[in-house]
């Protein structure tokens, strides 16, 4: 059975302060949905909700992943079902390794499968080469001293490794060379099947063109406005998103210069 990813009524705030004002999306494993939207819209908030960030509070709807509300579960339960988040602004850990970090997440995600560390480490060998991380990597400090195309690429090793139903990729795209969106664009359209999908955030439509994503929905304010295919993303390019927005009857403040 495909794994599925329900957002019913969402709401949910910060500080006191409502971010999310209503969202509702449904997927499944060997999808790829792609989420748009101006800064502010509430995109990265919705990527940290799902996976159960504490920052955040759900005011009212739901997040049910195979049928089952996960509103109750902490970060790390959400994961073991099979979800993943990789950050827009990954966390730098002093005195960790990325190898010993790795080893750690998956014995976390694989509690019941026993795996040497020699098995474990050809393992993180294999995935690293189709990301063309050096070897070195492993050994340093978890993003520490890493390029900004360095800890994108070091979030989608992990994803490799823990192989998760679902994945958030959080604006993964910024900050990338050519070369790199084109290996982590084809890292992720190599796992996409029945065992894999993925929810990207992104404000661009160039990571879109490597990936092809079944759906496109755009966010502002809040929610999610509109949604269909990549003839959306498309449309984005064309007029923006103040065009996309007043042609869903939606009133865009003017700014003068």
């Amino acid at each position: 059975m495909q794994g599925t990813l329900e957002i019913k009524g969402l709401h949910a705030s910060v500080e006191g302060k409502e971010i999310l004002q209503g969202v509702n999306l449904a997927m499944r494993q060997g999808e790829v949905h792609a989420i748009m939207g101006p800064n502010g819209s509430g995109k990265s908030t919705l990527s940290n909700v799902i996976m159960g960030n504490p920052t955040y509070k759900v005011t009212k709807g739901d997040i049910l992943f195979n049928g089952k509300s996960i509103l109750a579960m902490p970060p790390e339960e959400r994961a073991r079902l099979g979800l993943f988040l990789s950050f827009q602004y990954p966390f730098e850990i002093p005195g960790l390794s990325f190898s010993r970090f790795l080893h750690a997440a998956y014995k976390a995600n694989h509690p019941l499968e026993a795996i040497s560390v020699v098995k474990f480490r050809q393992m993180l060998k294999e995935a690293s080469q189709k990301l063309e991380i050096k070897e070195d990597v492993m050994d340093r400090e978890l993003n520490v001293g890493f390029s900004g195309g360095e800890k994108k690429r070091a979030e989608i090793l992990q994803m490799l490794m823990l192989k998760p139903k679902i994945a958030i990729l959080d604006e993964t795209d910024s900050g990338l060379d050519i070369d790199s969106l084109k290996l982590v664009s084809k890292t992720v359209n190599e796992m996409k099947g029945k065992d894999f999908g993925a929810l990207v955030v992104t404000h661009y439509k160039r990571i879109l063109t490597h990936l092809k994503p079944d759906k496109v929905h755009v966010m502002h304010a809040g929610k999610i406005i509109t949604s269909g295919g990549m003839e959306l993303a498309e449309q984005l390019e064309e007029k923006g998103y103040t065009g996309l927005l007043r042609e869903n009857g939606i009133k865009v403040l003017e700014v003068n210069g």
